[in-house]
């Protein structure tokens, strides 16, 4: 039996926490697919989820550089929607190919008005 995570969650179990910070990576990359030649994707969410999300994002982006087959069925694995896969791997990998880490930056905004929480944005750089 694994030992019990240590510090706050961001969801209520592993499972769904890992499945939430795919959705808001997968996210980044469909407002950068819609905003083609534009701004940079960006996605608005709490401080803390964007850290974590963050980090899946840029192994995704790492992963597109590289654009190995098994990577791509690696990436496919975490985000599930081919489309979103083809963009990361034919736009967003050339667009980094000279960048060797730092793709995404988290911009904070201030606290949400309903309950405080501290908000931020995880932006494409």
């Amino acid at each position: 039996m694994p030992a019990p995570r240590k510090g706050p969650r961001l969801a209520s179990s592993p499972a769904h926490e890992k499945a939430m910070l795919a959705n808001i990576a997968r996210s980044l990359f469909v407002d950068d697919a819609r905003h083609a030649g534009g701004k940079p994707g960006r996605v608005k969410t709490t401080e803390a989820r964007a850290k974590a999300a963050r980090a899946i994002a840029e192994r995704m982006i790492t992963k597109a550089k590289s654009g190995t087959v098994h990577d791509r069925r690696q990436v496919l694995k975490q985000i599930e929607d081919r489309d979103v896969v083809h963009w990361l791997f034919s736009n967003v990998a050339t667009r980094y190919e000279d960048r060797d880490g730092g793709y995404t930056r988290v911009v904070k905004i201030g606290p949400r008005k309903g309950d405080g929480a501290p908000m931020a944005y995880l932006e494409l750089v």
